[in-house]
């Protein structure tokens, strides 16, 4: 879910107000060595006894069943997410396959989420650097380079319940909002106040609200997905960062 400022400064996606700036695994398949009789024949026992080359081959990987090979931990995951999208200019320059193999592993990460009720946790609490997206009113790509915001960043504190996005130069915009727990890793978000070049306050529209749901969370990384469909992946930065009341 994200903001739309036509800025990145939506990691939370709402419906959209106007814009206040003008504002496989490797898989080894079973090959039994033996006819399917109900007996084991002479020739049968002598190739068991004395298998060529390949069979003992297929001998050595047939007994040896999927369920035994060991899934990659969090750690491989989150090292494999970030190798994925290091290039990708927090998801500006990706292509649909870069997204797709970003979602998927994604996904693995998420399945492997030792913490089932992020909202209760203190993990999530500070300051966070958005490092990708599939939001393209938060990468700005239908501006050029030299007009998008460097960086952009989250903060959240669930003790008071509030959040906080804020882009970079060249124009600083910022956003605050309320959030309402929908379950222990979802929240309804209702902006309230825009701040446009960090400085000019407008009251944010009505309609400006939306959902977030927090899939992966760990000290160091987050995984969230918005009600419009769009992933986003960030970094902790600043664990005792607290959003303006």
């Amino acid at each position: 879910m994200a903001l739309s400022l036509h800025s990145p400064s939506s990691l939370l996606t709402p419906i959209q107000p106007s814009n206040p700036s003008s504002l496989t695994l490797l898989n080894c398949q079973y090959s039994p060595l033996t006819k399917p009789t109900n007996h084991i024949t002479y020739n049968d026992a002598a190739v068991l006894s004395n298998p060529s080359p390949s069979k003992k081959w297929r001998v050595g990987v047939s007994f040896f069943p999927a369920f035994l090979k060991k899934g990659k931990d969090a750690k491989a995951l989150k090292e494999e997410l970030l190798d994925a999208i290091a290039p990708l200019d927090r998801g500006a320059d990706a292509t649909l396959e870069d997204q797709q193999r970003v979602d998927q592993i994604a996904s693995e990460l998420e399945a492997v989420n030792s913490i089932k009720e992020p909202l209760k946790s203190d993990l999530l609490n500070g300051k966070w650097e958005l490092i990708y997206t599939t939001s393209q009113s938060i990468l700005q790509t239908q501006r050029p380079k030299f007009l998008r915001s460097i960086a952009n960043y989250q903060a959240i504190n669930v003790d008071i319940l509030r959040a906080q996005n804020m882009e970079s130069f060249p124009f600083f915009n910022q956003v605050t909002a309320d959030l309402t727990p929908l379950t222990a890793k979802k929240v309804a978000v209702k902006f309230d106040s825009f701040k446009i070049l960090g400085l000019i306050p407008i009251k944010a529209p009505g309609r400006a609200r939306g959902e977030l749901e927090i899939t992966y969370l760990d000290e160091e990384l987050r995984v969230s997905r918005g009600d419009k469909g769009n992933l986003f992946i960030l970094k902790m930065i600043d664990p005792s960062y607290r959003v303006p009341v």
